[in-house]
């Protein structure tokens, strides 16, 4: 096979939606495995949707130097094979579909035993893919035993973890035997753990004879990595050695939160007052034989802010959930929720419109022609899309929250359209729009660059220095925590454990 994959020569791509970058020139060279890094967001995704196929390339030169030899080698003559069914994409979005064959999931379905049943089990799932190479290495057996999947083959899809949804992906992508393998930051969302044991994996892939590309804001890289392409603030790119590269100064675009427009905007709802914001008594969650949550009790009074620590897989979501109202097993549980014991009256929707509610799983489920300002306009109805007819006033305080958080510009854009930061910008605004009692951030950092982390670390402290907010942090990087968590609750298989 040729060693070059894949050449730009004086390309200009456009993105659907986004805007064009010119004169870009790049070869990816068979077991050349690259970082794609800089902090150009946008330059990074146009190189990743231009490599993978998605994005319209509008002049230049494009070749696929191994593409007849490999069609050759595998005796492939489909017409219809293009180079790029030949590489695998892991990006932050998954693809799972229903039994029915539709993509028709929504987010509360995890928590719902008899729903989730539409969904594939792991197993099945892993027995869909298919791959072109006559001689694969990757099978099924082979990829499940790498991947530590075994105790996840029953499981239905729409159950799984964060990190274990990204175990799955990443297996998927490899069944394929791609000639490229495409990794959009695959350690976002992972325990320090599983960040080590995928590290080790892309290795064995790359070994395997694989080629990899890892587009990351991260600083983490598998051993495989020798060479760098930089996207450059001038919308060029740069391919250098790794060993050449340099941890970049983060070029702060964006100014430091503006505490009184925090304070005017938190002040346009008056905030209730409450004895216990949450009040679980030996609480104990189980899907069939699977215990996830195993005799936990938490209190958390008003004005407190904690920290939701533990591996990929602890419990986490679902503690989550039992607060925000997405699980209905909380009905057989002893839980207090804003002074009122749980079943006693009060609907879901009584509870969710104190909450400010953010999970990095959540833009999976926006209708992906919902456009960015409605998105977050749809916090006021804790929604999941914008069902109703925009609201002037509500619309106005959607857009200043989006200023703040320097994503103004993107108002009109569809969801589908940006990029997985600017999706979770859009969706961490919509948990902050109706100024809620209790605000929950479950891993709201992902992808972020480091200048952006700093950023919504001051964003969060300056919101609970001006207002006696109520706050649950969940991440797997210490260093992420804003400095105002004051307290820990950290899982470990379903129970609580001591740091």
């Amino acid at each position: 096979m040729q060693n070059t994959l894949l050449s730009f020569t004086g390309v200009t791509i456009r993105p659907v939606g986004g805007r064009s970058f010119t004169n870009i020139s790049l070869d990816v060279n068979n077991q050349e495995h690259l970082a794609v890094v800089g902090q150009n967001e946008p330059l990074k995704n146009a190189l990743l949707d231009a490599i993978a196929g998605t994005a319209n390339i509008v002049s230049g030169k494009t070749k696929y130097p191994f593409y007849k030899d490999y069609l050759t080698a595998n005796t492939l003559t489909d017409p219809l094979l293009s180079p790029h069914k030949l590489f695998a994409v892991v990006s932050g979005k998954h693809s799972f579909r229903t039994l029915s064959n539709t993509s028709d999931f929504y987010y509360q379905q995890r928590f719902n035993s008899t729903d989730s049943e539409n969904a594939l089990k792991v197993s099945e799932f892993l027995n869909t893919v298919k791959y072109y190479d006559q001689h694969a290495h990757w099978t099924v057996k082979r990829t499940i035993e790498k991947l530590h999947l075994e105790p996840l083959l029953d499981e239905e899809l729409i159950k799984l973890s964060n990190g274990e949804t990204k175990r799955v992906m990443i297996a998927a992508a490899v069944l394929r035997n791609p000639v490229l393998l495409l990794l959009s930051n695959p350690l976002t969302g992972l325990d320090v753990g599983s960040r080590a044991e995928i590290l080790k994996l892309i290795d064995e892939i790359a070994n395997s004879g694989i080629t990899v590309v890892i587009f990351t804001s991260g600083t983490e890289l598998p051993t495989c990595i020798r060479q760098a392409v930089v996207a450059n603030p001038d919308n060029t790119i740069t391919k250098i050695p790794i060993s050449e590269l340099k941890a970049e100064a983060p070029v702060n675009s964006q100014e430091p939160p503006n505490e009184q427009e925090i304070a005017d905007l938190l002040s346009i709802q008056k905030m209730p007052r409450f004895e216990q914001i949450v009040l679980m008594n030996n609480v104990s969650i189980r899907y069939g034989e699977n215990v996830i949550l195993d005799g936990v009790s938490w209190t958390i009074k008003q004005g407190e802010r904690w920290a939701l620590l533990g591996h990929n897989g602890a419990g986490k979501s679902t503690l989550l959930s039992l607060i925000n109202g997405d699980n209905p097993q909380a009905f057989a549980n002893d839980i207090i929720l804003f002074d009122r014991k749980k079943g006693s009256g009060e609907s879901i929707w009584d509870i969710k419109k104190k909450i400010g509610f953010f999970s990095s799983e959540l833009y999976q489920y926006f209708p992906g022609e919902t456009n960015c300002l409605h998105a977050v306009e749809s916090g006021f109805h804790d929604t999941i899309g914008l069902f109703k007819p925009s609201n002037p006033s509500t619309a106005a305080i959607s857009l200043r929250w989006m200023k703040l958080l320097g994503i103004s510009g993107l108002a009109e854009k569809r969801l589908r359209q940006i990029s997985l930061v600017e999706q979770r910008l859009c969706l961490l605004a919509r948990a902050l729009v109706k100024s809620p009692v209790l605000l929950i951030l479950d891993e709201p950092c992902q992808g972020f660059e480091p200048y952006q982390q700093t950023f919504f670390r001051n964003l969060v402290d300056t919101i609970c220095r001006v207002r006696n907010i109520t706050l649950v942090y969940v991440t797997h990087y210490q260093e992420e925590l804003p400095e105002s968590i004051t307290k820990t609750l950290r899982l470990a298989k379903g129970k609580i454990v001591d740091e």
